[in-house]
């Protein structure tokens, strides 16, 4: 401990947590651009960028435009995904959960919306209908063997390590 009362590990945490990766976006949006609510949260709302309603009647489908457009750095992707507030409450859900938004994609982001209640649902302009969050990931080269090595668990899916 110093004379600040923190150790020498506390202020690099410190140091990394105010590290925020830089994204280029394009907001053509009547809207705020997305913003972190929490200090801890990994999503940001998405909200509907619309003229007029759009009404999703029970099991139908839309993609719905936010006006929002961005280029993420190589080496990420912008995952989007329910909100769960939408989905427990209204039946409300991404179809494609989590949608995908690559790097080189510069397209207008859409959200692919997906009404499961029994009700038709009206989305307005304007509502918070997704949530977006940042992710790292990796290309892969396949290399092509005979085996693969043995596990414990072996072929086993579907159910196989339990109820």
């Amino acid at each position: 401990m110093n004379r600040f009362g923190t150790t020498k590990l506390s202020r690099r945490f410190d140091f990394y947590k105010t590290l925020n990766m830089i994204v280029e976006l394009l907001n053509k949006s009547k809207h705020p651009t997305p913003s972190y609510e929490t200090k801890q949260s990994a999503g940001m709302d998405l909200r509907a960028n619309l003229d007029e309603p759009i009404v999703l009647k029970p099991l139908q489908r839309a993609i719905v435009k936010t006006g929002l457009f961005m280029a993420l750095p190589t080496g990420y992707e912008a995952q989007v995904r329910p909100r769960s507030g939408l989905a427990a409450k209204k039946g409300i859900t991404v179809l494609n959960a989590p949608g995908t938004i690559d790097a080189d994609y510069r397209g207008e982001i859409g959200v692919i919306l997906v009404n499961l209640s029994n009700e038709d649902f009206e989305v307005k302009d304007g509502e918070r209908i997704a949530q977006l969050v940042i992710a790292k990931h990796e290309q892969i080269e396949w290399v092509r063997v005979s085996e693969l090595n043995e596990t414990d668990r072996g072929t086993g899916g579907f159910g196989s390590t339990g109820v």
